[in-house]
């Protein structure tokens, strides 16, 4: 059993709440909340060996719930898990229906049930709960911006997309080499763009005031990128400036959702073929990125602080989603948790 202390608010949980979900199959009731932050509560003597912890240590949890027996989990794919639960057409934390036991399947609460197939990594006791509730952004920007599109030295990369995972994915692109990193966003996200430069962007581009391909094309020389990441949420937009971004021989990672049932108008597969582009879906993370992105933040080398904008409490979840989603006037939210 984990005691939650805080649990981080992905933009998925926003679709989640707005119940869109169901267009996927996923049964409500269901408790929300893929990234918790807590201490082990109660712990069996098999599960203390299995994990080596005891009672009170701190602890985050991996989203992805494996079953650990079929063959993408035997093979280290555990995020392919092809394993159902009773209720469920996918296998992870908060999305879970409370209608499988023992319920507690999800981290706005405060108490979790932690499965015997859980991934989690344990954590100082010290480190302050606004970084510790950040894991799941830079491991993501760790698998998308560098581990998966193998980035290096002298690399250029650009980030379509400058919420959570854009932010992390310029501190992972940094940490790879890159020797420029652009980040596009709206004018609305103009203070997630300053923190972009603060994390190492070298070049912002606003998309709804400038040409976001010409406006790479120009920042390149011409050259274009070799590495692009699109963590755009919903528009679709971004996939086709992807294609016409990146250079000869280079790398697309598509990592943003974009809502049941979207489509990409106008795709135009042979700039693929010619330019002999690789084109990824990527989802989520596993520990090959969370155990990195757990240093990153401990090494306190980035202002990743400075990402946490808002905490909320469990009755104020309402007031948190549209914080998030920017729908409160005044408020410029980047990362949000809830503390129960």
């Amino acid at each position: 059993l984990l005691r939650v202390e805080a649990c981080g608010m992905c933009g998925s949980d926003l679709e989640q709440y707005d119940g869109a979900f169901k267009a996927l199959g996923l049964a409500y009731p269901m408790i929300p909340g893929h990234e918790p932050v807590g201490h082990i509560e109660e712990l069996g003597a098999e599960a203390a060996g299995r994990w080596g912890l005891k009672k009170g240590d701190r602890v985050v949890v991996e989203p992805v719930l494996p079953c650990g027996h079929c063959r993408p989990c035997l093979t280290g794919a555990y995020r392919r898990c092809r394993s159902r639960r009773a209720g469920t057409s996918f296998t992870g934390y908060a999305f879970i229906p409370t209608s499988v036991p023992p319920s507690l399947w999800g981290g706005y609460a405060q108490y979790m049930y932690l499965d015997p197939h859980t991934v989690m990594h344990k954590i100082p006791p010290d480190l302050p709960i606004e970084l510790a509730t950040l894991y799941q952004p830079i491991a993501a920007g760790i698998r998308w911006a560098h581990q998966e599109p193998g980035t290096g030295l002298g690399d250029t990369v650009v980030i379509l997309g400058c919420g959570q995972r854009g932010l992390g994915s310029v501190v992972a692109a940094r940490e790879a080499g890159a020797q420029q990193v652009i980040i596009t966003g709206l004018r609305k996200d103009a203070h997630k763009l300053a923190l972009a430069r603060e994390f190492g962007a070298d070049a912002t581009v606003i998309v709804d005031e400038e040409n976001t391909v010409e406006r790479v094309s120009e920042l390149t020389h011409g050259e274009g990128a070799d590495v692009v990441v699109d963590v755009a949420a919903v528009s679709v937009q971004p996939v086709l400036d992807a294609i016409d971004i990146a250079k000869p021989g280079a790398t697309i990672i598509l990592a943003s959702l974009k809502g049941s049932g979207a489509t990409v108008s106008n795709f135009v597969s042979d700039k693929i073929v010619t330019k002999e582009l690789t084109v990824k879906g990527v989802w989520s993370q596993d520990t090959r990125s969370v155990e990195p992105a757990l240093r990153l933040i401990e090494s306190r080398k980035y202002p990743l602080g400075k990402m946490h904008t808002h905490t909320f409490s469990l009755d104020q979840i309402d007031l948190a989603i549209r914080t998030l989603a920017g729908e409160v006037q005044g408020e410029e939210a980047i990362h949000v948790s809830i503390a129960p």
